[in-house]
């Protein structure tokens, strides 16, 4: 009877410990988001951004997108506010072109 005894204390601690592992394992999986970095820079004519993750940038626009003209932004604010959007976009595993409608949604003059 004691073997049994003992064989139920091993299964019980290795139980608790699997469970340990997988609560682990869970909390860290849920919290690996990765983060982007938005920057603006001045530019001769205005202000653009860049988007990066782990300092590599994957995003350098120094005019407004989706407008005819090679202008860029009037203000740093109008930069970082596109910036944004484009990172939620990126967040949400969506394409993180912008479009004319948006640029409207955000008052960006144009």
């Amino acid at each position: 009877m004691t073997i049994n005894t003992k064989k139920q204390f091993f299964w019980s601690k290795i139980q608790k410990n699997l469970l340990f592992i997988l609560l682990v394992l869970q909390f860290t999986a849920c919290t690996k988001k990765e983060t982007f970095k938005i920057d603006s820079f001045q530019t001769k004519t205005g202000w653009g951004y860049t988007i990066s993750n782990k300092d590599k940038i994957l995003i350098k626009q120094s005019i407004i997108p989706a407008i005819s003209n090679t202008k860029s932004f009037s203000t740093e604010e109008e930069a970082l506010k596109t910036a944004e959007l484009v990172v939620n976009k990126l967040d949400q595993n969506m394409s993180p072109t912008v479009t004319k409608n948006d640029l409207i949604l955000l008052k960006i003059k144009l």
